[in-house]
């Protein structure tokens, strides 16, 4: 099956947030309290209840500070194609891919080790009060079933497609326009139409898996389990080759009276 993307053109946002309402309906995740931060944008970010978040940017033009815009981009999962979270993930089918390429979670196996959370380069991890894993999983209960996600669905805009990658890339740049996401960590599941650079939605430049946890993946886990069964296995040879420690009897030993 050809990989499945979302496409999100921060363009025709109007952040309606029915994105989240219906993420949230489908989902069944709980409501949560909130207060006033001086900002129409609610919640202030990605939760254990909220898998989709509209994230409001104010930009202001020159020196009137009356005069501004509002930028919307909606935060999710990246569905990386080189997850860092499924790299760093010690149980295994935790964290792993479905045929039209999403990263979803199984809360069954998770260990709630929060390795995940320091190898995101999106910070999109979040944990529940089980200390299990959740995020978007791009709906695939509705997709594989025939239906669009459920933040699809709802947007009144066309703000958010779902389909083929490729085909949305390639409508995309038809129409003229830039994507960010099409090559990073081995092609994103969500590009992006932005209207500004990266840096003003909080997007990195760059995004890459830290180095710090390649480091830890690659050479100290591998280092740590050739060391234990390094342990292991002279245990055994020495076993073999010279056998058990014998203790010896003391009643064999001579009597000399309490003294050494």
């Amino acid at each position: 099956m050809k990989r499945k993307a979302f496409l999100i053109d921060t363009t025709r946002c109007t952040a309606c947030r029915s994105c989240q309402v219906a993420c949230k309906q489908w989902n069944k995740l709980e409501a949560e309290a909130t207060v006033n931060r001086g900002s129409y944008e609610n919640p202030p970010d990605l939760t254990p209840q909220l898998y989709n978040q509209i994230h409001f940017i104010e930009k202001e033009h020159g020196d009137d500070f009356n005069d501004f815009r509002w930028l919307f981009i909606n935060r999710r999962c990246m569905h990386c194609a080189d997850a860092g979270c499924m790299k760093v993930c010690p149980a295994e089918g935790a964290l792993y891919r479905t045929k039209e390429g999403m990263v979803v979670y199984d809360q069954d196996k998770c260990i709630g080790c929060h390795y995940c959370v320091n190898a995101c380069p999106f910070d999109v991890p979040r944990f529940d009060t089980q200390q299990k894993v959740t995020k978007c999983h791009g709906c695939m209960d509705r997709v594989q079933n025939g239906l669009l996600p459920a933040c699809v669905k709802a947007c009144p805009t066309n703000t958010l497609q779902f389909g083929d990658r490729d085909q949305l890339i390639a409508e995309a740049k038809a129409e003229g326009k830039k994507l960010y996401g099409e090559n990073d960590l081995g092609g994103l599941g969500v590009l992006y139409v932005l209207d500004d650079k990266p840096g003003t939605y909080k997007l990195p430049e760059n995004p890459a898996i830290p180095a710090s946890i390649l480091f830890w993946k690659d050479v100290v886990k591998p280092l740590g389990i050739f060391g234990f069964w390094g342990v292991v296995g002279a245990a055994a040879l020495h076993y073999v080759t010279v056998g058990p420690k014998k203790i010896e009897d003391s009643s064999e030993q001579p009597d000399n009276g309490g003294e050494s």
